[in-house]
């Protein structure tokens, strides 16, 4: 039986995986019909939509194994149920980390402004750059598959209240938590390092326009801001997600600590519906097109 506490956070979470749906759904919905309205393929459109297809699958793995861990936690001790789950988590996971990045690339590669010719000639190669980051997304399945697979090979769930817990000392299971995880801090590290250079592009333009004394309202400290807005609370929002899943990884080594495995589901998806919201606000024709669908919701 839940908790009243327990059950106003699961109504948190199941509100924020249906706004999460219908805002990432929105998202993808405007590009496709952008694409197919102009007969052309837009990269950075194809880069939206991919990352809204991907926080859409990631939404629906974390509530369904979120719900099967609370509702019905006997279905991980028989058959291979925690093994699809688990393969998916990978690859969707690790596809939205890939999509984030290749979008905080594109900004980078697209606003910022530097003299040196290595950021010259990946700038004038930008639809090559992002097509070979999707090397780094298979080099890091290929090394994190066997580690989860030797992870769910060496663990044994059990029954009844001991459902969540493994037979290995916990030092080793975060120690290969860790391990599966070595692709997400990968891809995540070089978000932050093109988030950084996009700052200091910002800082360097921001002193030129200074010293040329036109003000900061010009297109490019403009453009500058608004995708510094995305990526920053890009930024702060992972750091939730990850608060989450750690809170989430946590609760399998704890007996009875289902109140602080929904707080970590709850706080898990956080980032998938939020930043989904940040992305319409901050591009300008999925906020025309948001003003627009919502003119004709109140028509109607």
């Amino acid at each position: 039986m839940l908790s009243i506490v327990e059950g106003l956070l699961i109504f948190i979470a199941v509100s924020e995986s249906v706004l999460g749906v219908l805002g990432n759904g929105f998202i993808g919905l405007v590009n496709c019909m952008d694409c197919v309205k102009n007969k052309k393929f837009f990269m950075f459109g194809f880069i939206l939509t991919g990352l809204a297809t991907s926080r859409i699958c990631l939404i629906l793995i974390v509530i369904a194994d979120g719900f099967i861990k609370i509702f019905s936690p006997d279905m991980y001790s028989s058959g291979h149920l925690i093994d699809y789950i688990s393969y998916l988590w990978i690859i969707i996971n690790q596809s939205n980390i890939w999509f984030a990045t290749s979008l905080s690339t594109f900004y980078f590669l697209k606003i910022a402004n530097f003299s040196h010719h290595m950021f010259l000639w990946l700038k004038g190669r930008i639809n090559w750059v992002l097509p070979l980051l999707m090397g780094s997304l298979f080099i890091s399945w290929l090394f994190t598959f066997p580690q989860i697979v030797k992870i769910l090979s060496d663990s044994k769930v059990g029954n009844g209240n001991t459902t969540w817990q493994l037979n290995m000392p916990k030092s080793e299971f975060f120690t290969k938590q860790i391990l599966v995880n070595v692709g997400v801090l990968l891809l995540f590290t070089l978000f932050l390092i093109t988030c950084f250079l996009l700052i200091i592009s910002l800082w360097r333009h921001s002193r030129r326009m200074q010293l040329n004394v036109t003000g900061f309202q010009d297109p490019s400290t403009e453009a500058h801001m608004k995708a510094m807005k995305v990526l920053i609370s890009f930024i702060i929002l992972f750091i939730l997600h990850f608060i989450g899943l750690a809170i989430e990884i946590a609760c399998f080594t704890m007996r009875e600590k289902k109140l602080l495995f929904i707080f970590g589901m709850t706080t898990t998806v956080l980032y998938p519906w939020g930043h989904s919201f940040i992305l319409i606000l901050g591009n300008s024709k999925l906020k025309q097109a948001s003003l627009r669908a919502l003119q004709q919701v109140k028509c109607c």
